[in-house]
């Protein structure tokens, strides 16, 4: 069992901290690849029985699970059970409750500059689906990558062989990287809220924005912008444990309401209703994502300032 990311360069082990039996792990990849992949995350259980997990809505994923027992994964009304062992999360737009039975799950985000590198299908096609890694990018390196997992210690090696392996695979820019870049920046972007403001900051017709929206991001616009904005406030109150505490909106949200109405269509119930699921994992990625990579989750990481927010305290020295 992994000993919960007390090893990351930088970063207190408290960021870390997790009940018995459970570990977490989150880790920055090389500043080569960082635009394409947000992160690598390695989450454990060691007990076999079942356990419940809510996660929220967020960007595309590559999943990886070792030594485990059958996951179940619903998304809106649909579920997947089992999981596909090496698996794609498309884009979701909506939060997912998972059912594990112990074992590793290994995870790597993909950005929309990722995702056009990697996948040669628009990622609407994948949006609230998953699917075998395989269908997506071929057997061989579905293959590939569980090996290479299976191989490491899970901890220390996860990253160096993951950087690795996606240097090698990246493709060649698409054409439309400066775009797609562009667009990443604007959906992190609190001041950015209307499909209008983010054509006319790109200097695109709407139509085209919202092309190439769907065929990198998987939803047009004005959907990646509710959900950034959605995210935004939601995770503060996660994070602050008090989910009534409405003045954490700031200005996004004309009041409650407002707020609650983008909850209904992003988690698929209320706030408080979400917050008596099971977020064990949810709250401690919330945390430990923040402090690695910059964002407390994938949808609002920025790829030109995300940086560790955690200063070091008493951290152990940097690994090989």
């Amino acid at each position: 069992m992994i000993s919960g990311g007390t090893e990351s360069p930088g970063i207190h082990p408290d960021v870390f901290a997790m009940p018995p039996g459970l570990s977490i792990r989150y880790d920055a990849p090389a500043a080569g690849i960082a635009d394409s992949i947000t992160g690598y995350h390695v989450y454990t259980a060691a007990s076999t029985e079942e356990r419940v997990d809510w996660f929220l809505p967020g960007t595309a994923n590559i999943r990886v699970a070792l030594d485990s027992g059958p996951v179940d994964l619903t998304i809106r009304r649909r579920t997947y059970a089992p999981l596909p062992a090496v698996s794609l999360f498309g884009p979701t737009s909506q939060a997912m409750r998972a059912v594990t039975r112990g074992g590793t799950v290994i995870g790597i985000g993909v950005s929309a500059l990722g995702w056009s590198r990697l996948f040669p299908r628009s990622a609407s096609d994948y949006r609230d689906r998953i699917v075998p890694l395989a269908d997506a990018i071929g057997q061989a390196f579905a293959d590939e990558l569980k090996d290479t997992l299976a191989a490491t210690d899970r901890e220390r090696l996860v990253k160096p062989a993951l950087d690795a392996l996606f240097a090698r695979r990246l493709g060649p820019p698409h054409a439309d990287a400066p775009h797609i870049r562009q667009l990443m920046a604007l959906i992190v972007d609190e001041r950015v809220d209307a499909l209008a403001t983010a054509a006319a900051e790109m200097g695109l017709p709407t139509h085209t924005l919202r092309r190439l929206a769907a065929r990198h991001f998987g939803f047009p616009p004005k959907s990646l912008l509710l959900r950034a904005r959605f995210l935004r406030a939601f995770t503060r109150m996660l994070r602050a444990g008090d989910v009534l505490d409405y003045s954490t909106l700031g200005s996004s949200y004309f009041d409650a309401s407002h707020f609650l109405r983008d909850a209904r269509a992003f988690l698929g119930t209320t706030p408080r209703r979400f917050m008596t699921q099971p977020t064990t994992f949810l709250q401690a990625s919330l945390r430990a994502r923040d402090a690695v990579l910059g964002a407390p989750t994938q949808v609002l990481h920025d790829v030109e300032q995300s940086r560790p927010l955690t200063p070091a305290l008493d951290a152990p020295e940097p690994g090989p």
